[in-house]
């Protein structure tokens, strides 16, 4: 018993500490400047203590709204819903952040969240559920929007090869999705479903996992709704990307045949 009661007692002494620039009451211990708040709304960040974070980055976009800090507070806000988990919450942040602040030298950061926010916001693998690809994955849709735009429109920024890791990460989600119905339908011979789920695989993901296979079906799909010309396009872009495909010899063979 007295254990108990003197772990109680000690998680209660916790819980009441204030953290370095939060007092035993609450209050926040405040800086004289926009920066001097905003560095240590960083700390509080750092040290994950997220409400006392918030606080001092809503402090100074309100004590100093035209301050460069204020701006850079609302990103730091965005990073605080990211590190809480609050991904649909954190990618609005980011690309109100990027709308308001276009010339910020944060702005390719904001960009690069924002993607990452929506592809962790959405449903992924998990045991005993259901996986990714039998999901709905629109927002792993915005995340490829997203990191698309910034991996054209930004090749110096120090963040590419992130985004460019990221994005490959989405563009396999994706690519399994379209893999997963184009199988529905192929294995149940609605060859126009299978053929068009194929088609948009090797054309938005090109180099996927998949792609091969895709190919080799897409274009026996083509040829079982008797459109040749399409048949061969699919079976010869297979054997020019993929010479060493284990598909090659059969895919040869079909070809021959629909000449």
């Amino acid at each position: 018993m007295r254990r108990i009661l003197l772990s109680a007692l000690l998680a209660a002494t916790v819980s009441a500490c204030g953290s370095k620039y939060t007092s035993l009451t609450g209050n926040l211990k405040l800086g004289q400047s926009a920066e001097e708040n905003y560095q240590r709304g960083l700390v509080e960040l750092k040290e994950k203590n997220y409400p006392e974070a918030t606080r001092f980055f809503e402090y100074v976009k309100s004590k100093y709204p035209f301050s460069k800090y204020s701006g850079l507070a609302d990103l730091r806000l965005a990073d605080v819903k990211f590190a809480q988990d609050r991904y649909t919450e954190a990618a609005e942040a980011y690309q109100q952040f990027g709308q308001l602040h276009p010339t910020s030298e944060e702005v390719d950061y904001a960009e690069y969240r924002a993607g990452l926010s929506h592809f962790k916001a959405a449903p992924g693998d998990f045991v005993l559920f259901p996986p990714a690809h039998e999901k709905d994955q629109r927002e792993a849709e915005k995340a490829l929007e997203i990191l698309t735009d910034l991996v054209k429109t930004r090749p110096d920024s120090k963040l590419l090869p992130e985004a460019k890791k990221t994005l490959a990460d989405v563009q396999a989600r994706l690519a399994a999705r379209e893999w997963y119905v184009g199988e529905y339908y192929f294995k149940r011979s609605r060859w126009a479903g299978a053929a068009g789920r194929y088609a948009t695989l090797v054309e938005k993901y090109p180099g996927s996992s998949h792609e091969e296979e895709a190919l080799f079906k897409m274009a026996r799909s083509y040829a079982a709704l008797d459109e040749r010309f399409r048949a061969r396009q699919a079976l010869q872009q297979l054997i020019a990307k993929h010479p060493e495909s284990p598909q090659r010899p059969e895919a040869e063979k079909l070809l021959a045949s629909l000449r």
